[in-house]
């Protein structure tokens, strides 16, 4: 799913939330329970002016999967979502994390619920958003799909990208936009072209090796209040489609991604002397197993994935901060590999020897307030792919990208240590590699996972256990007493 919020000019936020007063530098606390683990989740919005910014705030659990708040201060808003025929993107996860194969594929992406007047089921609901010619937009887009990468367009529009991930960037300008999953991008767009009908589209951006995948276009339509009708029949003349990159189209993501800077109001603050230097990989692999209907992977395997050849095991009978907060052994280990177990030839032919995880919950241990470098190394282990990987209770800073396996020889001198974009899910290109940068100074106990879901199942996670700091506000807080037992 990927939301896409549009906001006019000049709009304010006590027009956008009736009944609810708000205040430049006021706070507003949101949270929902979710399913996973009855872990709870809490959020941060912003009043700035006349916006609200979510920013993610922990209570005590963690969410594991979810990040939207509860409230929308966006009066219009468009989300795009994948919808399978053969029910729900929740129900075709926990169908392969039973059978082990790879998830249903998609019948459709949605937009605002919603596929779009390109099929037949939608042609009268597609999501329709009203501008007068002159006006600047923005739009706010989240991709909250649960398997899917996906690029995004407005025909004859070109968008600035002012924002990712709930942090200003240097303004640049593009035709499209690729978000993963988790990802969110905020966009300006003018409202500069003849009157008329334009759509917003959306399609796959797919990299893993011949894995299927939905190959439709969901679309919505902007459409400038002054279109003059001139069909036969008095409807609106049908809108224009936008040209979209091909599914695997990497050069196109490049191009993107590395236009990325921020503001240079953030110089100075990238960690130059780093305390703990992380090299993690990051792919897919097989586990095998007895012939059944739990074993549907190719040649009688199950899928997985890992972290240095660690396949994430989420605890069953109390939450991760739970235990290390209440000493409760047994639930976990703090001997998570600092770097892989073997070393090889990540993104080349690599030996079968190699393509089974060990499953585990181990944590890495990370003193407060040190400085932390992390690689991660994505495999050819089943396929490359591009993986959107999402660090729960920071921001870090994206220091360097590439393909290929990381070299420090080489890659080190091309780090971006002046304005690196900033964010907290960062793309690993497909058979590539990328570099982050954060100060461990949000204590507590933090998931690192891929923000594709079957990938989060299957294991390609880990944990950070930050400890206690010294200062007053610089160590976990109790459990609030009505926190729901697992």
């Amino acid at each position: 799913m990927v939301f896409v919020r549009c906001e006019h000019h000049g709009q304010t936020v006590q027009n956008m939330l009736p009944n609810v007063q708000f205040n430049p530098g006021d706070h507003i606390h949101t949270g929902s329970l979710l399913k996973t683990r009855m872990e709870h989740c809490g959020g941060m919005l912003i009043a700035d002016g006349s916006e609200l910014q979510f920013m993610e705030h922990s209570l005590y659990t963690r969410n594991l999967a979810f990040h939207t708040p509860s409230l929308n201060p966006i009066k219009k808003s468009l989300y795009f979502s994948e919808n399978g025929g053969k029910g729900t993107s929740l129900v075709s996860s926990e169908q392969a994390q039973f059978t082990g194969a790879g998830p249903n594929v998609s019948d459709a992406y949605t937009i605002n619920g919603q596929p779009g007047d390109l099929y037949k089921c939608s042609s009268k609901e597609t999501a329709k958003f009203y501008v007068k010619f002159g006006e600047n937009i923005l739009l706010r887009v989240i991709n909250a799909a649960l398997n899917q990468e996906l690029f995004f367009t407005v025909a004859n529009h070109m968008l600035t990208v002012v924002g990712n991930d709930a942090v200003y960037n240097k303004p640049f300008t593009t035709r499209v936009i690729m978000i993963g999953p988790g990802q969110t991008t905020n966009v300006l767009l003018t409202a500069n072209q003849p009157a008329g009908r334009y759509y917003m589209a959306i399609r796959a951006y797919a990299t893993a090796q011949n894995a299927p995948f939905d190959n439709t276009t969901a679309t919505a339509i902007l459409e400038y209040d002054s279109v003059p009708c001139t069909a036969k029949n008095g409807l609106a003349p049908r809108p224009l489609l936008p040209p979209l990159p091909a599914f695997n189209d990497t050069a196109t993501v490049t191009a993107f991604t590395s236009q990325l800077r921020s503001l240079s109001s953030k110089n100075g603050q990238v960690p130059n002397q780093i305390d703990e230097n992380l090299f993690f990989t990051v792919g897919l692999g097989l586990i095998n197993c007895m012939p059944g209907p739990r074993c549907r992977g190719p040649n009688n395997t199950r899928f997985a994935s890992s972290m240095n050849n660690i396949s994430f095991v989420l605890p069953r009978r109390t939450s991760l901060l739970q235990a290390y907060y209440q000493n409760i052994p047994g639930v976990y280990t703090t001997d998570f590999p600092p770097v892989p177990p073997v070393m090889f030839d990540y993104t080349g032919n690599v030996s079968r020897a190699l393509w089974q995880p060990r499953k585990a919950t181990k944590l890495y241990k990370l003193k407060f307030g040190s400085s932390v470098q992390l690689v991660l190394q994505g495999t050819a282990i089943v396929s490359t792919e591009d993986h959107p990987i999402h660090l729960h209770g920071y921001h870090f800073y994206v220091v360097g990208q590439g393909f290929g396996n990381f070299n420090p020889n080489r890659d080190t001198a091309r780090f971006n240590l002046i304005d690196p974009p900033v964010r907290n899910t960062i793309n690993v290109p497909v058979g590539g590699w990328a570099v982050i940068r954060f100060v461990a100074d949000n204590p507590g106990v933090w998931l690192m996972h891929c923000h594709i879901d079957s990938h989060l199942t299957w294991g390609l996670a880990m944990s950070f256990l930050v400890e206690n700091g010294p200062g007053e506000f610089q160590s976990v807080v109790p459990p609030p007493p009505d926190l729901p037992p697992c």
